[in-house]
């Protein structure tokens, strides 16, 4: 019986890449619960408060900026939840209090 030796090269091999294939992240899903302010020069910036319903951080409250059209109750697919965004609107500085 003659043995079937694989090659370096061979494509099909276990652990190389096969050309063509997509492989997406896994997303972590997060439901809007608030929509704190929209940026940017023409709105299309819109900052909300979202809650991570799964992975890690499961219940988890963020802040994320979203560019698009967003509603609350609607879920993000989100690829990381370690950062949170910076507070938009400026605030008071150094002012009265």
């Amino acid at each position: 019986m003659a043995q079937k030796m694989v090659s370096k090269n061979d494509k099909k091999a276990e652990g190389s890449k096969v050309e063509g294939q997509v492989t997406f992240t896994p997303g972590i899903p997060a439901e809007v619960k608030e929509i704190v302010i929209r940026a940017g020069s023409r709105g299309e910036i819109t900052q909300v408060m979202c809650n991570v319903l799964d992975g890690r951080d499961k219940g988890k409250s963020l802040r994320r900026n979203v560019k698009g059209p967003v509603r609350v109750g609607d879920t993000l697919m989100l690829l990381e939840t370690e950062i949170e965004a910076q507070r938009l609107g400026g605030g008071r500085r150094g002012g009265r209090k």
